[in-house]
């Protein structure tokens, strides 16, 4: 493996690696995904894991409703506990519109129960940006505390508006911030975002690097983060699509590499729902990108205004 594939999660003693595996799409969401995962293929999915160089898997209390972190602690039964060295990121979800102080708690405790860990060394406040900033203290609050009370380890952020996030930033305490959809190769809306987190320590994580699948499957989707691409983003992609074939590469190489070969980007994640992707996901790691292809991706950039916070 590259030197750089096991690296500090910012100060906050933990070691991941590169890539983190997404625990979003083995939650058996075919409304969401467009495609369904059953539980065993979810376990097998997550024992291969468990056998590779990724030493990280990032899930939510919400995904599938709990049923994510279910089936990767029926996967950490069958192993017979958590493989040397491996991280289980998770993340508290408000129960409706309920982020209560109480709720927070019990998102705790839920995830601790569903996946047979008692210890949770980096748990995320999860899209906090759909609730209103100002009733949010007590769940921040709970969070720090928990920490403090050594009930979970580290605390992070996990959000997509980064002018929604910042404002979280702002409160302090938090040691790492994940952002998706906002670091790809066509959309740089999070650059100010992640500067401010490795100017203050905190840890950049890096989700939805394909931006849904555009950038994986170029020929097959049309949308970038949830919502229909603008003409532009779309031009893009194509010519992107060209310039990787040209030098023998596949885009979905190329978007990885974006996010992995960023120093300022300690993680990134990739969902994974088959155990085939994860031999190509390291292999793409080991990739050799020309630099005159890395050139010619930059320029293609579409224009802020098509950015996703354009």
């Amino acid at each position: 493996m590259r030197s750089d594939w096991l690296r500090p999660l910012g100060s906050t003693g933990l070691t991941v690696s590169a890539v983190c595996a997404g625990g979003s799409g083995i939650a058996g969401m075919p409304a969401v995904f467009g495609y369904d995962v059953t539980r065993q293929e979810a376990v097998d999915l997550v024992l291969r894991v468990f056998d590779s160089p990724i030493k990280w898997i990032d899930t939510s209390n919400g995904y599938g409703d709990g049923e994510s972190e279910l089936r990767i602690g029926q996967a950490l039964r069958e192993y017979g506990g958590l493989p040397d060295g491996f991280l289980v990121a998770t993340k508290v979800d408000a129960r409706g519109k309920d982020y209560s102080s109480a709720r927070v708690r019990a998102s705790v405790a839920e995830s601790k129960e569903r996946l047979g860990l008692d210890d949770l060394p980096l748990v995320y406040l999860h899209d906090p940006e759909f609730h209103d900033f100002d009733t949010m203290r007590d769940a921040v609050d709970t969070l720090m505390q928990l920490r403090a009370d050594g009930e979970i380890g580290h605390v992070g952020l996990a959000g997509g508006n980064t002018s929604e996030l910042a404002r979280y930033l702002d409160l302090g305490g938090f040691e790492v911030l994940l952002v998706h959809n906002r670091w790809s190769l066509v959309d740089h809306s999070a650059g100010d975002l992640i500067s401010r987190a490795v100017a203050d320590g905190i840890a950049v994580v890096n989700a939805a690097i394909y931006g849904g699948g555009i950038l994986a499957n170029p020929l097959g989707s049309t949308k970038y983060a949830y919502r229909e691409a603008e003409a532009a983003v779309l031009e893009a992609v194509s010519e992107m699509d060209k310039a990787c074939r040209d030098h023998g590469i596949d885009l979905a190489t190329a978007a990885l590499r974006h996010s992995v070969d960023n120093p300022d980007i300690a993680g990134t994640v990739v969902g994974i729902s088959k155990p085939a992707r994860v031999d190509a996901l390291v292999a793409a790691v080991e990739a050799d990108l020309p630099d005159d292809l890395l050139n010619r991706l930059g320029s293609l950039l579409p224009e802020r205004q098509y950015w996703v916070e354009g």
